[in-house]
């Protein structure tokens, strides 16, 4: 699966009394779809994930999916602290037809949590998971940082697809793509480069059945006879489509270290900023993807200071108060979250006073 691109960690809405608002995660992921992002992230940590049960995990997972484009790529927060958790919630998302796997790194029993403790448990639930798996390390918020080393190691196995690094270290990053150079695989995508999805194969098929009855979900090459040529193209469940090489694949998780993890290597990422501004962090991307790295740098400059501080140092209530002032649903969150006070909203105000999008 190709992961380039943006894509927001969406937050979880609730009704006052804290049940989860299902209408208002539907309204939110429909907005998402229709912004150019290239895919959505669903119980991350923006997601107040570890506030949730297990049923309402499940409940989110599956609204989410319902009501999302099928060109979207769909990824799910399925980490746990044990690996057979981490599997249950997975095999859940593979049936409601989600693309990946994002899986933080266990960190509760953090004196245990040594290399060869996290090489078996990624490469347990990379083994059985139905789902490609992208490690997730968010330092910040689990006090444990995935060791580059491990990360270089675990590359190397045919289900684990990247990485989402929300350290902030680019030169970690930098360090893990040099590293993890001669990882090649293959990645169907369109016509125009873009990520294929399975939902978005059975749109295209959906479609074709609707035009003709008969038609089938047949692979066609239409290229030169052999059509396995790098570059050819083919028609897959009515769906033209051509093969892409991908290496193992770096997200970045800090926005305002989005421009230089791009250079250092990153392919794209996965901004709890982008929930409230996700025109503004795809505007970074595509600079830096069209090489203009002048405009990437003043777009840059353009959301750095308030997604520190909205996006890491407020944390989770002010990006939710961020994202009802560009036309979301935020709300509040769940103790132990307070609400933003009178004065912290005034300067969240001020601080996404000219990212409205």
């Amino acid at each position: 699966m190709l992961l380039s691109g943006i894509f927001p960690p969406i937050t979880t809405p609730y009704y006052p009394d804290g049940n989860v608002y299902f209408k208002k995660l539907e309204h939110n992921v429909e907005r998402y779809s229709k912004t150019p992002v290239a895919g959505i992230a669903v119980l991350g940590s923006t997601g107040e994930a570890v506030m949730l049960s297990d049923q309402e995990r499940r409940d989110v997972l599956k609204t989410a999916r319902e009501a999302a484009a099928p060109n979207k790529i769909l990824i799910a927060g399925t980490g746990s602290e044990s690996a057979i958790e981490t599997l249950r919630l997975t095999d859940y998302a593979a049936e409601l037809g989600y693309d990946i796997a994002l899986v933080r790194t266990p960190h509760y029993y953090k004196k245990q949590m040594l290399a060869p403790n996290m090489l078996a448990f990624y490469r347990t639930v990379a083994d059985r998971s139905p789902l490609p798996v992208m490690l997730y390390s968010v330092p910040a918020l689990t006090g444990y940082d995935l060791p580059a080393e491990v990360v270089i190691e675990l590359a190397d196995h045919p289900n684990i697809i990247g990485i989402k690094e929300s350290g902030g270290n680019v030169e970690k990053i930098g360090r893990i793509a040099h590293a993890t150079g001669h990882v090649k695989r293959s990645a169907t995508v369109t016509m125009t480069f873009d990520a294929v999805t399975p939902r978005m194969l059975k749109a295209a098929r959906d479609d074709e059945e609707k035009l003709t009855p008969k038609g089938g979900g047949e692979l066609v090459s239409i290229a030169a006879m052999g059509g396995s040529a790098p570059g050819a193209v083919a028609v897959v469940e009515g769906l033209k489509t051509r093969q892409k090489e991908v290496g193992f694949q770096i997200l970045s998780g800090a926005a305002n270290q989005l421009h230089p993890s791009l250079d250092a290597g990153a392919v794209g990422a996965i901004l709890a900023f982008a929930v409230a501004a996700p025109t503004a962090c795809y505007e970074v991307y595509t600079a830096w993807k069209e090489g203009d790295h002048e405009l990437a740098r003043l777009k840059q400059e353009r959301i750095a200071k308030a997604a520190d501080r909205v996006g890491s140092q407020m944390g989770i209530p002010a990006l939710k108060y961020a994202i009802d002032l560009n036309g979301y649903f935020g709300g509040t969150s769940r103790l132990p979250l307070l609400p933003l006070t009178a004065d912290e909203k005034s300067e969240v105000e001020r601080l996404m006073a000219d990212i409205r999008n």
